[in-house]
């Protein structure tokens, strides 16, 4: 860029602020040249603003890790950890009023839905909605800074037509980098890909409205000299307007198309026509700065590498783990209340850890489509040739089967297809085809906690058993600071324990397990009180649904060192279990993790 700003962001930003309204105050007076560094200087301090946050989030990231490592270490044989239990009232009003905290009083992740078929979204968390505020009125204040808009049409038009064509590519490069699964960002920083998400949506409005206000813009300005006709014609007798109007409604389209109410109700026609629409929005900007030499064209540029690097890295990713050595093969079990068990068998070793996700595709159901699941079990098995004795660690490699097993509720289209499928074959079982993305995600390990809490309402077990297994084993080997872990499991139905069943009986036949693990299994649709009966004092069965506050009182006045409590599951419970979390922040060190997929 022409301008590279130094030091501290927000002094840089005021300062600037204040140079640039001072320089492209006369509007009309400023020669092209100085329009043009204007807005690199402004595009750049937007990105720069992105970057320092990204870097505060990274020396956030690196001290927090540093800081579990050694509560990790210390407390390796310590049964007690009571310096570790204690809560910070600093960092416990932080974490209530600002990092754990939703607008309001409780609602985030549970969705407003007006129908069962029209949902509308849910609502952020208090610190994302300080930067999308944030950015969103600095991009604002960036489109109008320093134009004086008392001068002729044509001269503040022209002005204000470059900054918002410009700012709107500027942000295309955070807005396709938070779009990729293979975000380098996302283990950096430390944040979910469901925040990505949201801040990707929210980045795409704000490139949408640059863009409608560009192209509102030039047909302003034509129309006050020649009138409207004139300006809606002159759009297609050039190539050049044709391409960028061809960029503008497809980002207009994206932004409507991509609203909670169309993106749930059709999400399968959303995601092809979404990306369809990306492509032509970028080819429209390309042959629309191009030719004509333009010096936005810059920004463009990093966008296409971005698109490229992550559509190749999931081409990769899909190969190495499913092509060759048998691997893309899946074992489908139609499971009670509506559900599938899908086990694949991968080509190569995947080495697995707690809280990871895959997107699966399944070419005879849904040949384009791809969703998240959460990565329930993951296992491995000596499968020898018998040819030869393994000579090297390759060949030691090879003869090591890895397979991965999910838990898939049936809804509509894919996973409904494919429950469906395989409730119609013999014994509910059917083998097809399975192609594996990831795996993903994983940044959330449990071991640094003394005690641990996991919450899971329905098919949001599959995240809590990984951690279930990996803590019992960690502890049994001495490797972990957890001595207690509580998991508490919401289900409609006892049915519903056939989805982990094989894997749970392999838990609880682990060595030292009951020193370490209990489990409550909460019933909300019991159709008998017979249903409801606790196998051992520490697998009990209850009716109804759990107080989270109660519950969570009552491990917290024995807890042993820092606890963390982990929930997945619908959004009223994870809602429940933060505003838990929160309240008991002064009562105890406590950390909250949610993880959930919004789409």
């Amino acid at each position: 860029m022409s301008a590279q700003p130094q030091g501290n962001a927000p002094a840089v930003a005021h300062g600037a602020a204040g140079g640039i309204a001072a320089r492209a105050g006369g509007g009309a007076a400023e020669g092209p040249d100085e329009a043009a560094i204007i807005n690199d200087m402004l595009s750049g301090y937007l990105l720069l603003v992105l970057g320092c946050i990204s870097a505060t989030l990274v020396i956030w990231r690196l001290s927090t890790g540093l800081s579990r490592y050694i509560r990790h270490v210390s407390c390796l044989t310590n049964d007690t950890q009571t310096y570790f239990a204690r809560a910070g009232s600093k960092w416990s009003w932080f974490k209530k009023n600002v990092q754990y905290s939703p607008i309001f009083s409780k609602r985030h992740n549970r969705e407003f839905q007006l129908s069962s078929a029209i949902n509308v979204g849910t609502l952020p968390t208090r610190l994302q909605l300080v930067f999308l505020l944030g950015y969103f009125s600095t991009n604002v204040a960036f489109c109008v800074m320093g134009i004086d808009f008392s001068k002729p049409v044509g001269a503040s038009a022209t002005v204000f037509i470059n900054r918002t064509g410009t700012l709107a590519v500027a942000n295309m490069i955070p807005l396709f980098l938070m779009a990729g699964r293979n975000n380098p960002l996302l283990y950096l920083l430390g944040i979910s890909f469901d925040t990505f998400n949201l801040l990707h949506r929210w980045l795409g409005r704000i490139v949408a409205l640059e863009a409608l206000a560009h192209t509102l813009g030039y047909l302003y300005r034509t129309a006050a000299t020649k009138g409207w006709s004139v300006a809606f014609e002159g759009i297609f007798k050039s190539s050049f307007l044709i391409y960028g109007f061809v960029a503008t409604a497809s980002f207009v389209v994206i932004a409507i198309q991509a609203s909670s109410v169309f993106r749930h109700a059709f999400y399968e026609i959303f995601k092809i026509l979404h990306i369809c629409l990306a492509i032509a929005s970028v080819v429209g900007l390309y042959y629309h700065l191009g030719p004509k030499g333009f010096p936005q064209i810059k920004y463009l540029y990093p966008v296409m590498v971005l698109w490229a690097f992550d559509r190749t890295a999931r081409f990769l990713r899909v190969a190495y783990y499913n092509f060759g050595s048998g691997g893309g093969k899946a074992l489908i079990e139609a499971l009670p209340g509506g559900s599938t068990r899908v086990t694949v068998t991968m080509a190569r070793p995947w080495f697995f850890k707690p809280s990871q996700h895959a997107y699966l595709y399944f070419p005879s159901v849904s040949l384009w489509q791809s969703h998240p699941f959460s990565v329930a079990w993951s296992e491995e098995a000596d499968s020898p040739s018998g040819e030869k004795l393994p000579m090297d660690r390759r060949d030691i490699l090879a003869m090591k089967k890895t397979t991965v097993s999910f838990i898939l509720r049936g809804r509509t289209g894919m996973t409904g297809n494919l429950y469906e499928k395989a409730a119609s074959c013999i014994d509910g079982k059917m083998v097809t085809r399975c192609l594996v993305e990831g795996p993903y995600g994983g940044m959330h390990q449990m071991h640094s906690y003394g005690t641990v809490m996991l919450f899971a309402g329905g098919v949001g077990i599959t995240q809590a058993v990984p951690h279930v297994r990996d803590l019992v084993i960690a502890y049994s080997n001495g490797m972990a600071a957890t001595r207690k872990v509580v998991l508490v499991w919401t289900i409609q139905s006892p049915e519903h324990l056939e989805w982990i069943r094989p894997w749970m009986t392999e838990v609880l036949g682990m060595e030292k397990r009951r020193e370490v693990l209990r489990i409550m299994l909460f019933v909300s649709r019991p159709r008998s009180t017979k249903e409801i009966h606790s196998p051992s004092s520490t697998v009990q069965m209850f009716p109804g649904r759990p107080n989270i506050d109660t519950l969570l009182a009552r491990e917290m006045e024995d807890q042993v060192g820092h606890m963390g409590v982990s929930v997945c599951g619908p959004g009223a419970l994870s809602d429940e279990v933060r505003r838990a979390v929160r309240n008991k922040q002064y009562t105890g060190a406590i950390d909250f993790v949610e993880e959930a997929f919004s789409w």
